[in-house]
């Protein structure tokens, strides 16, 4: 973020919480002209500090009610073991995250599905088929208290 002045970050905060504001109105806000806004976006697009511009959508009234973060352990480590479990979890459109753990899970997936009995089958029917796949555990999320897509930009300066 060496790179980045107040300008960019507020830019960049302003992005990700509306990717749908104009130039204008974002220039508007930080009391720039729009031609300077347009450049930074710009520059900052085409430095990889904004990845891609996405819709968030209500997954509850889509009908996809259920969370589950799954812990999993691997029956072995090697790399060609980890790059085969990781292809086949990042095609599973359940699967909205993994992440390489330390401690006592290998990864940990962050699943969505519409009702409890879609979970299980996804469980028999996808998950349990990727092989070397020694233990799953199941943490089902009862209360949703935040869900932020946000990066906590102004406390890293």
């Amino acid at each position: 973020m060496s790179d980045l002045d107040h300008t960019d970050l507020q830019i960049l905060e302003l992005l990700q919480r509306d990717s749908g504001l104009t130039t204008q109105e974002i220039a508007d806000h930080i009391n720039i002209s729009q031609s300077p806004c347009w450049r930074r976006i710009n520059r900052l697009e085409a430095h990889g500090y904004i990845k891609q511009k996405v819709s968030l959508l209500n997954r509850e009234k889509l009908g996809i009610e259920v969370v589950v973060f799954a812990t999993i352990n691997l029956t072995s480590l090697g790399r060609e073991n980890l790059k085969e479990f990781e292809d086949k979890i990042e095609v599973l459109p359940e699967v909205l995250e993994c992440y390489t753990m330390t401690g006592t899970w290998d990864y940990m997936l962050k699943i969505v599905v519409k009702d409890i009995r879609h979970y299980e089958k996804f469980v028999r029917e996808k998950l349990l088929k990727v092989s070397n796949i020694g233990e799953v555990h199941s943490h089902v999320a009862v209360t949703e208290i935040k869900n932020s897509s946000s990066l906590p930009l102004s406390s890293q300066l």
